[in-house]
């Protein structure tokens, strides 16, 4: 048996272990977005009090959970970078970030949750609506929300390297920031709320339909928990490691098949370590004299793995 546990970008074995380069620039987007909706919560709160508007006072809180779930976003980032090296960590601190990212994704599922109980009590037992300084706050909250959005929507591709030309169009989706993407969520599932309750505020106000606010509150609470699903399931899936769908398992089956040794994969694992970094552990049954290292090299032209483990196990000449 022979086995190579070098990295495919570093013939040291003393290698790194940090496989993502993190993303700054969203990291300090989501602290700016934090700042911008922790403002608006509290003005919705005190609207609310001052206007004695339960509306307002309602979406203020519901706002506050956004506030967390942004801050968490942002600690995800923070911890990721601070233990980037840190050698407990086998395979970086990537996931801390992904981690992030799902545990926001059921404050989301919380948030939808709460959204439908109270628009369901509200269309069991209306209340008075102070439409004008509702209307006028909840404008207010849709600019915060749209600039926090403008801020987290393009964090991302700021700082992708290019990539190899093999890879696949469909595979982009794996290169996404989760940790992003569950922030970003949270800022467009508060402009979508916003958007519904000022058409359900002016359709109240002009043909006095006052069932249209809690009518649209069960919409967006749907609309809120399909993107927390979504998200759960995207980042459930890296934090199980259930990669060997992904289209660069059938990359490795297809170099280990072009090889001009003649070898047979009798075990594979993959899993994600990064933005579209992956590791693999490939064990082979294998004719020839062919190295470990042979078929690391023939491996390395998919720049995505990261981390390559091959062991060879001679089955005769």
């Amino acid at each position: 048996m022979e086995i190579s546990t070098t990295e495919n970008q570093n013939q040291d074995w003393h290698h790194s272990h940090v496989f993502d380069e993190g993303n700054p620039l969203a990291e300090r987007n989501t602290r700016w977005a934090v700042v911008l909706t922790a403002l608006m919560m509290v003005l919705e709160i005190a609207g609310g009090w001052a206007f004695n508007s339960m509306a307002l006072l309602a979406d203020g809180w519901h706002m506050s959970s956004h506030a967390l779930a942004l801050g968490l976003s942002v600690f995800a980032y923070a911890a990721a970078r601070r233990f980037a090296r840190d050698r407990r960590f086998a395979f970086g601190t990537w996931k801390i970030e992904v981690l992030g990212g799902y545990t926001s994704a059921i404050l989301l599922m919380g948030v939808a949750g709460l959204m439908l109980y109270q628009s369901v009590a509200r269309l069991i037992a209306p209340s008075p609506i102070h439409y004008d300084q509702a209307i006028a706050i909840a404008l207010l909250g849709l600019l915060v929300n749209l600039a926090c959005a403008w801020l987290l929507k393009d964090g991302h591709h700021h700082h992708h390297h290019e990539h190899h030309h093999h890879e696949h169009e469909h595979e982009h989706k794996h290169h996404h920031d989760l940790n992003l993407r569950s922030a970003y969520l949270h800022v467009v599932a508060d402009a979508a709320t916003s958007v519904l309750a000022i058409l359900a505020l002016f359709g109240g106000k002009l043909w006095g339909a006052d069932w249209l606010d809690p009518l649209m509150g069960i919409v967006g609470a749907g609309l809120v928990a399909v993107w927390a699903f979504g998200l759960l399931r995207d980042s459930g899936r890296v934090l199980l490691d259930a990669e060997m769908d992904a289209p660069v398992v059938a990359e490795i089956h297809e170099v280990i098949a072009a090889s001009p040794v003649q070898a047979q994969i009798t075990d594979l694992h993959v899993w994600r370590v990064g933005k579209g970094k992956y590791a693999c552990i490939l064990a082979l049954a294998v004719r020839g004299t062919a190295t470990a290292d042979d078929f690391r090299r023939q491996l390395s032209i998919h720049e995505e793995l990261a981390h390559i483990t091959v062991e060879v196990n001679r089955s005769g000449a």
